[in-house]
Parts: structure tokens; sequence; C-alpha cells
């Protein structure tokens, strides 16, 4: 996956952060180049990804 654009915080983070979000980056590219090898359509990964991300953005609110 070479398209992927990285968006940055305007704060600088602490070395943990980054290295937890390396690490998640990581482990997203892999399960998704795995759901593509194993011949999931782009589609459920796609609709996936953002009630995923709505999911965990009302836990870390709440």
């Amino acid at each position: 996956m070479t398209n992927i654009t990285r968006l940055h915080h305007a704060l600088p983070l602490s070395p943990a952060i980054v290295k937890a979000i390396n690490e998640m980056d990581e482990r997203l590219r892999k399960a998704i180049d795995n759901a593509k090898a194993a011949g999931m359509p782009q589609g459920p990964v796609v609709a996936l990804l953002p009630g995923q991300v709505h999911s965990q953005t009302t836990i870390m609110v709440s």
C-alpha cells in the first residue's frame, strides 16, 4: 500500500504515542493486505473502517 497519506498532529507527540501510531498503522496495513490477498472485495474493507473509527471515537469521548 504505497498510496497512503499520513496525517500529522499540529502539536508534537510523545515518542510513545508516535510508536503506538506507527504500530497501529503497520498492523492495519497488514490486515488490509491480508484481506485483499484472501480475495475479500474492497467494498467491505472500505465500509468497515469508518464504522470502526466511529465506534472507537464514541468509546474515547464517553
